[in-house]
């Protein structure tokens, strides 16, 4: 795989890398409203990339199955104060923007973001796609079944996987034609699946790298896992830990996670098998 171009840095994915969670709403599955305060952030984002985390991914609004919409003035309330302390405090740090507005997008990257994590793929609003293109910045192009707020009330498909890969396919050439040159693709884990419908899409990962671009995986303590199990969030570090490993031998370049030590040696792990 390429390098991408975050900006003024740079990220290599000749072997897969680690982006970890920094959450900043009151209200996420896991850590909501663990970091409310600028401190408790910069102190999380420092273990972060102390444990090997290539790429801080920033969001400041839920998107928890459920979860009600926060207008862009809050939005933009949480998250712009936090980048630029991250920015300041970590000047080498590369960070994701978890945004799907245009305009929070923008002043992101202004103020030091250097990648965009859309979890609609360019489908929220007008403009998405053409303001990455003018921020030359690479973008994750999520797959995702209606809204947060009614992605798991029954999501149906006929098949799963040819479904997602024909919006993959129809996203990149959209991508493609309003200049976005840099995209990373995201299955959406959790994002209007089922269980099985989750299992489904990790085991035919390796299929989206026919689509020649990088591939995230988002897999961390999520319901595929916790209903399962039977166990909770808190609980599902293991099971995250197997299923990123899975997902490493699928061909995964990015680990989206909360626990970045264990995600690392991972990839160290995995790495050894040639």
């Amino acid at each position: 795989m390429p390098k991408l171009f975050c900006g003024s840095k740079e990220l290599d994915l000749s072997t897969p890398v680690v982006m970890g969670i920094m959450n900043l709403t009151p209200d996420s599955f896991f850590d909501g409203g663990k970091f409310p305060i600028v401190d408790a952030q910069l102190h999380h984002v420092e273990s972060m990339l102390l444990n090997g985390a290539s790429i801080i991914d920033v969001g400041a609004v839920s998107t928890r199955p459920g979860a009600m919409e926060v207008d862009e003035a809050e939005e933009i309330r949480r998250l712009i104060p936090s980048i630029k302390a991250i920015i300041t405090h970590f000047p080498g740090c590369i960070l994701s923007a978890d945004t799907f507005r245009p305009r929070v997008a923008r002043m992101a990257v202004e103020h030091g973001a250097g990648m965009i994590n859309d979890i609609y793929g360019g489908r929220y609003g007008v403009g998405m796609l053409e303001t990455t293109a003018s921020l030359k910045v690479p973008y994750i192009l999520m797959h995702m079944k209606g809204t947060p707020a009614n992605m798991q009330l029954n999501p149906s498909y006929t098949d799963v996987v040819a479904e997602v890969t024909y919006f993959f396919e129809q996203q990149l050439s959209l991508c493609r034609e309003k200049g976005v040159r840099q995209v990373i693709l995201d299955p959406g884990f959790g994002f209007g699946k089922t269980v099985e419908q989750n299992f489904s899409l990790l085991t035919h990962l390796d299929e989206f790298r026919l689509l020649g671009v990088p591939i995230l995986a988002g897999l961390s303590r999520k319901s595929m896992i916790n209903k399962f199990l039977n166990i909770h969030a808190a609980d599902a570090l293991n099971g995250t830990t197997v299923l990123n490993t899975i997902a490493l031998l699928k061909g995964a370049n990015i680990l989206r996670v909360h626990d970045v030590k264990e995600a690392v040696e991972a990839i160290r792990l995995v790495g050894m098998l040639g």
